[in-house]
């Protein structure tokens, strides 16, 4: 029985929160899983932090270079204001989420970054948490909004801030373990 590393994809453009991409990548990656970084452009992105520009990440591959997810296990899109803003008037990142959407996979969500989500039209009677300032977003596109460290209906977990990063990564480690339980399970 051949066991694939699973591989989860991070979308994220200039001024991504910085903890809110560093610190999963580093959980995921504890346990076992590869990251990929996949950005608008080559080169480097850079973190917002708090309150100032943070550091640079490496961009692994572009949105155009990522011809279809099915190399990828889940999907994980950190916050930030601008990140998410930016990233939802790109065409390709917003078919990449739904192609996530569509394929069953996970797709975790933090902060500002549930608005790719609607934006994918994935959060449609779907319960899902987020920063406070895109709730009603959230519910004009159809999602029942609540106010908890981590939301997790069917495959999209979202959470509100980086004191949630801990719960939000644990759900997505968790779930990306499920499944590996399951494949093995069916290809036993």
């Amino acid at each position: 029985m051949t066991h694939h590393t699973k591989r989860v994809m991070i979308l994220a453009t200039d001024g991504f929160e910085q903890s809110e991409l560093m610190k999963p990548k580093a959980n995921l990656e504890d346990a076992g899983f590869e990251t990929t970084v996949v950005s608008l452009e080559k080169g480097e992105i850079k973190g917002w932090d708090q309150k100032d520009w943070g550091d640079s990440v490496k961009v692994d591959k572009t949105v155009d270079e990522v011809t279809d997810c099915s190399g990828y296990d889940a999907l994980l899109l950190p916050g930030g204001q601008m990140n998410p803003d930016i990233l939802r008037m790109n065409e390709r990142a917003v078919a990449i989420v739904r192609e996530f959407g569509m394929s069953d996979k996970p797709i975790a969500a933090i902060c500002h970054a549930p608005w790719l989500l609607a934006e994918a039209d994935l959060v449609k009677g779907k319960t899902v948490t987020s920063w406070p300032s895109i709730r009603t977003d959230l519910k004009n596109a159809g999602a029942n909004v609540v106010d908890k460290e981590v939301a997790i209906d069917g495959q999209l977990i979202t959470s509100r801030n980086p004191d949630d990063i801990p719960a939000f990564s644990k759900a997505l480690i968790e779930m990306l373990g499920e499944s590996a339980d399951k494949r093995e399970l069916e290809s036993a």
